[in-house]
């Protein structure tokens, strides 16, 4: 098993000779105390440990991060005169990210002397961006600041990087963020978290980033547009860099988009509501008054049509108690003629 695991792990130098030669290739003079640069190329992934403590870089590029951004700090604040802190920050971050330090350690041949296990560096891409602030940690740890800054200055930024086209290079985080969100349907707002006026009575502005609710990056600067584009580079080395809070994006968009497929309740109906309004077909099995009123008007409506008929009828008595009727008898054999002469001779009765 040992065997196999040496066998997997790629030897880019034989003799501390070699790993001295290339050191100073890349550096411009020669180490100290060869081994914090040894431990600056060792990757996690190979397990070394010495008295029970890991042996990799990641301690060493915690503290090349660190001391990279003050010495490219340093640099940009004396070469650009006059400028202002959005601007100065903008330049740094752009020399300063990891896929800056990515493409310089490729050209500067640092990814080849890395000690790794032989699948890993097909699925970390930052492989090399990591193993260049290690190195910068070692320098500092084995020279010391001064060595640090002359590196950068002398190698880097006079060599590999021009530093006047890095710093009006536009490059559109914000653009980058929507295009990501749209792609993968994920909400995302940029809230103004506060609008004041520095020292000197410049207005600035301070933005956030959301995503899915879950707060992201933010962004300070003296306009809307340079505290965006800070807040959303801040939130894509977020999302790039920790695995669980993108995990935390989608969980939550997964939620999100369950609850608007599958909606809690129904929605209300805005149409006004009309129960006030008394049917006018009543069921069969109604209130026994109701049908009878009913029976009545339809009987009432006949007699009117037969009227107009002149078709004689029998007059059925109703059986309603609504009306005292005691005193009126009713002959069924009575005709309609005599209906009527009844009621003129009343009728000529009252005038008399």
């Amino acid at each position: 098993m040992l065997n196999n695991l040496i066998g997997r792990i790629r030897l880019p130098f034989r003799k501390e000779k070699e790993l001295y030669l290339s050191i100073y290739n890349i550096l411009g003079f020669f180490p100290k105390d060869i081994k914090y640069y040894k431990q600056a190329l060792m990757h996690k992934s190979i397990m070394r440990r010495e008295k029970g403590k890991p042996i990799n870089n990641e301690r060493l590029e915690f503290l090349g991060d660190a001391i990279l951004d003050a010495v490219v700090g340093d640099i940009v604040y004396h070469h650009f005169e006059g400028k202002r802190e959005g601007f100065l920050t903008n330049t740094r971050s752009k020399i300063v990210q990891r896929e800056t330090l990515n493409k310089l350690a490729n050209e500067l041949g640092i990814t080849r002397l890395i000690l790794s296990s032989g699948n890993n560096g097909s699925h970390n891409s930052y492989l090399g961006g990591n193993a260049f602030e290690a190195l910068v940690g070692a320098v500092y740890l084995d020279q010391g600041y001064g060595a640090c800054m002359r590196f950068m200055q002398k190698r880097i930024l006079s060599q590999l990087i021009n530093i006047d086209k890095v710093a009006y290079k536009e490059v559109n985080f914000k653009s980058k963020l929507i295009e990501w969100s749209q792609k993968n349907r994920v909400d995302i707002e940029f809230r103004l978290l506060e609008q004041k006026k520095d020292q000197g009575g410049s207005p600035t502005f301070c933005y956030q980033v959301v995503i899915e609710g879950l707060e992201a990056g933010i962004g300070n600067g003296y306009s809307k547009k340079e505290s965006q584009q800070l807040a959303s580079k801040l939130t894509l080395e977020k999302l790039r860099r920790k695995p669980q809070f993108i995990d935390a994006v989608f969980n939550a968009k997964a939620k999100r988009t369950k609850m608007e497929e599958m909606p809690v309740e129904n929605v209300p109906d805005t149409e006004p509501k009309d129960d006030f309004i008394i049917t006018q077909a009543p069921a069969e099995k109604d209130a026994p008054a109701e049908k009878k009123v009913s029976q009545g008007t339809k009987a009432r409506r006949q007699a009117d049509a037969d009227a107009a008929k002149e078709v004689t009828e029998e007059v059925t008595p109703s059986n309603e108690d609504e009306f005292d009727l005691s005193d009126i008898t009713a002959n069924p054999k009575t005709t309609r003629e005599d209906i009527i002469a009844a009621a003129e001779e009343a009728a000529f009765a009252d005038e008399n």
